[in-house]
């Protein structure tokens, strides 16, 4: 099958919004709140910096599109609005029967995180929940949308997913025409861990000296999305596990003006 370069344009320049939103994250407050020695001086983010900053997302966005453009069809995983538009397609019939599960899992998948959380906060020094909530305050609505749902997605699910059920298959099923269920549940689970985990680096830099009980919150909490994420990919298409994602950072969102959430 021949490489569709309009569709691997559509879905980077879609992925880029993402990576353009970072934009918005206000980094010389979000480094003012983050705590540091008393003799250490704070370094200024310039707006050089920012854009030097967007350059290493941007290389992995685009070589995770490229692998998806050239892997998902011959595994059977689609982005059909993005191949409507691409190939000049309905886009709304590919877009009506993505929009329902999408919003279903956005909200179950939300809420699961925002349970979670509930369930660790005990186990949480206060500080540390108070740290995350002020991070969290630095990380605008569209960066959530955008570089979450969309950017993320392309990365996780559209990349990595797609390329870890063609290994199995090719690995593991020599000869048989699709892969198996199990290849495809595994990929799901493994790109779920390789998500939550993608957000440890994150988590030591806020805490050097990051506790069990809080390692486990995040790899926990990040994977049961990746487990919603990869289900609406594998049976709806690529926008469906977009749309849950974003709603999931408004269920979040809603949840902390409530006192619900960090």
């Amino acid at each position: 099958m021949r490489f569709n370069l309009r569709l691997f344009v559509v879905l980077l320049l879609a992925g880029l919004t993402g990576v353009v939103s970072l934009w918005l994250i206000d980094l010389n407050g979000l480094l003012s709140v983050l705590p540091t020695p008393p003799e250490a001086e704070i370094p200024t983010v310039t707006p050089a910096l920012k854009i030097l900053s967007m350059i290493q997302p941007s290389f992995l966005l685009a070589a995770a599109v490229f692998v998806g453009v050239a892997l998902a069809h011959r595994v059977g995983l689609s982005s059909p609005v993005a191949e409507a538009v691409a190939n000049g397609g309905d886009v709304l019939s590919a877009l009506r029967p993505q929009i329902l599960p999408g919003i279903v899992g956005g909200v179950v998948g939300g809420i699961a995180i925002v349970l979670i959380a509930s369930a660790w906060k005990p186990f949480l020094p206060l500080e540390v929940s108070r740290l995350i909530s002020d991070f969290g305050n630095f990380i605008p609505l569209p960066v959530r949308l955008l570089y979450g749902g969309i950017t993320e997605e392309l990365l996780l699910r559209w990349g990595l997913m797609t390329l870890l059920v063609w290994l199995g298959w090719r690995l593991l099923q020599k000869g048989q025409a699709v892969p198996s269920s199990a290849v495809f549940v595994g990929a799901i689970v493994v790109s779920s861990v390789v998500f939550a985990i993608g957000h440890l680096p994150i988590a030591f830099f806020l805490f050097p000296d990051a506790s069990l009980a809080l390692i486990l919150f995040v790899i926990v909490g990040n994977s049961s999305f990746g487990l919603v994420a990869g289900y609406l990919y594998l049976k709806k298409g690529l926008e469906s596990a977009m749309l849950a994602h974003a709603l999931a950072h408004v269920v979040m969102l809603t949840a902390s003006r409530f006192g619900a959430y960090f």
